[in-house]
C-alpha cells in the first residue's frame, strides 16, 4: 500500500492531519473554522492583508462566522491566518477556495487557481491531499491542476491527492450552514476519494461521493444553472403577466397550492450573489468546445440582463402617474445587498440599476442597514444614507431592491412615497402608492403625492 496514503489516512483519522485553506473569503472562512470546531489544526492562507489582520485581531468581516465563532477558533491555538504561501510545505492537505469569477468578455477567469497552484508546486511536499472548492467548468482539476502536477513528474493517487468538492454556501441561510450541507466529493483516483471523504466525514455531517471531479464539477453548474433558467422563466411570466393585467405574485401562490410537480421561483429586479449569475456562463463555455451550444443558459442570461432596464422603465412609467420624469426625480433605493439579511454586493442587480437610474438624469441615494458602501462605476465609494423618515418622506420615488427583514415596510409605507416593489415585499399594505413588479399598474386613482406636496 502506498505509503503517502496511509500516513495520511491515519492523520486524518485520528486528527492530526495539519489542513490549510486558501481564500478566506464567504467559502473558505466558515470552512476554516468549522475545521478547527471539528478538532483540526488549521492554516488559513489569503493574499488580502487587511483581512489577515482583521482575522488575527478577532474581527470578522463574514457574516456567517460571528466574532464569538472566531474568537472560540483563534483561542483553541489552532487556527493561524497567514499570506505566506510557504505554510503550504507544512500542510497535508489543503482545501482551494479562491474566487471564479467571469472576465469583461463573459468567459472564466481561473487566474486565481493558476495561481495557488503556482504557489502548490513551490511549496507542497509529497502525500499532499488538494481539494478544490471553487466553482468552475467540468475539467478544471484535471486540466489546471492535475496536468501542472504532472509536469512535475508527479502523478495523483500516488504522489499527490485531488479531488473536487463544490462549495454550496448559502449567506445568512439560518437553516443550513457548512456542517449540516451535504459535500459533494470526486476524487480523480480511487485512492483521492477515500482520502477526500474521509478527511470531509471528519468535518462535515454528510458527504455524496461521485466518480469523477467533472461529475462534481457539473454537478454544481447543474445546482445553479436550473435556479437560473427558472428565475428567468418566472422574471419573463411577471412581464407577461404584468402587461396581461394579472398579478404574478397571487399567480406563483395560486400555482403554489399543488402538492406535487411544481416548485415556486419569485420575480425580481435581476439576479446576484457569486453563484447564479457566474456559473451557467462556465457551462456555456465549456460546452462550446464540444460544438454544443445551451440556448436555455443563454436565453436564461438574456432575461437575466434585462430585468433592471425592466425595474427603471417602470419606475419611469410610475413617475409619469405624478407628472413626474426621471431626469427630475429624486429616488432613493431601498437595499442594495444581492439577497436579503447580507452584506454581500456581489454581482447585485441594485447596482446596475442605480447606475441606469443616474444615467437617466435622476438624483439617487439609497438605504441598506447591512451594505454600507459600495463603489459606483467610476471608483466613487457612495455610502448608504441613514434611516431618516423626514428625509425618505422629500423623494419622489421609492425602489425596492432587496427585502431585508430590517426594514419597517409600515413605516416606509405610511411615508405615501410612490413604491416599486421589485420583491412583493410590501404585500401586506393594500395602497393604491405601491407598485409591485409582475403586477398591473393601476390607473384609476387619484395620486397619494409628490414630492413638491
Amino acid at each position: 500500500m502506498n505509503i503517502h496514503y496511509m500516513r495520511l489516512y491515519r492523520a486524518i483519522e485520528n486528527k492530526q492531519a495539519k489542513l490549510g485553506v486558501v481564500g478566506l473569503g464567504y467559502v473558505g472562512l466558515p470552512l476554516a473554522v468549522e475545521m478547527v470546531k471539528q478538532g483540526f489544526e488549521v492554516c488559513g492562507i489569503d493574499l488580502d492583508e487587511r483581512k489577515v489582520e482583521m482575522l488575527r485581531k478577532g474581527e470578522s468581516y463574514v457574516q456567517d462566522v460571528s466574532e464569538e465563532k472566531l474568537a472560540e477558533a483563534l483561542a483553541s491555538g489552532r487556527f493561524k491566518p497567514t499570506t505566506d504561501y510557504a505554510a503550504l510545505a507544512e500542510l497535508d492537505a489543503v482545501s482551494i477556495c479562491v474566487p471564479t469569477p467571469l472576465s469583461a468578455n463573459q468567459d472564466p477567469d481561473t487566474s486565481y487557481i493558476v495561481y495557488v497552484v503556482d504557489q502548490i508546486k513551490l511549496h507542497m511536499r509529497k502525500g499532499l491531499l488538494i481539494v478544490l472548492e471553487s466553482t468552475t467548468y467540468p475539467g478544471t482539476t484535471e486540466e489546471l491542476i492535475e496536468a501542472e502536477l504532472a509536469k512535475l513528474g508527479l502523478t495523483a493517487g500516488r504522489d499527490y491527492f485531488l479531488c473536487f468538492s463544490p462549495e454550496r454556501v448559502d449567506p445568512s441561510n439560518g437553516n443550513y450552514a457548512t456542517f449540516n450541507t451535504p459535500k459533494v466529493l470526486g476524487g480523480t483516483t480511487p485512492e483521492c476519494n477515500v482520502l477526500g471523504c474521509l478527511l470531509y466525514e471528519n468535518i462535515v455531517e454528510r458527504v455524496v461521493p461521485v466518480s469523477s471531479p467533472k461529475v462534481a464539477e457539473m454537478s454544481k453548474l447543474l445546482e445553479n444553472t436550473f435556479r437560473s433558467v427558472n428565475i428567468a422563466f418566472i422574471n419573463e411570466m411577471a412581464m407577461m403577466c404584468e402587461r396581461m393585467g394579472i398579478d404574478i405574485w397571487e399567480v406563483i401562490q395560486a400555482a403554489s397550492t399543488k402538492p406535487f410537480g411544481f416548485m415556486p421561483f419569485y420575480p425580481g429586479p435581476g439576479i446576484g450573489g457569486h453563484c447564479i449569475p457566474l456559473d451557467p456562463m462556465y457551462l456555456s463555455w465549456k460546452a462550446k468546445g464540444y460544438r454544443f451550444y445551451s440556448s436555455f443558459i443563454e436565453l436564461a442570461q438574456s432575461v437575466k440582463s434585462n430585468m433592471p432596464y425592466y425595474v427603471v422603465n417602470k419606475t419611469t412609467n410610475i413617475l409619469n402617474e405624478y407628472s413626474k420624469s426621471l431626469r427630475s426625480s429624486r429616488i432613493l433605493v431601498l437595499g442594495m445587498a444581492y439577497k436579503p439579511n447580507v452584506d454581500d454586493l456581489r454581482e447585485s442587480p441594485g447596482l446596475e440599476v442605480y447606475e441606469l437610474f443616474r444615467e437617466g438624469g435622476a438624483a439617487v441615494d439609497y438605504y441598506d442597514p447591512l451594505a454600507k458602501s459600495f463603489r459606483d462605476q467610476k471608483g466613487v465609494v457612495v455610502e448608504s444614507l441613514a434611516y431618516q423618515l423626514e428625509q425618505f418622506r422629500t423623494y419622489d420615488c421609492f425602489v425596492l431592491i432587496t427585502d431585508h427583514d430590517a426594514f419597517n415596510y409600515g413605516e416606509l409605507a405610511g411615508l405615501g412615497v410612490p413604491i416599486v416593489d421589485t420583491r412583493n415585499a410590501m404585500k401586506a399594505f393594500d395602497l393604491p402608492h405601491i407598485y409591485k413588479l409582475g403586477a398591473p399598474v393601476e390607473r384609476n386613482f387619484e395620486p397619494v403625492r409628490t414630492s413638491a406636496g
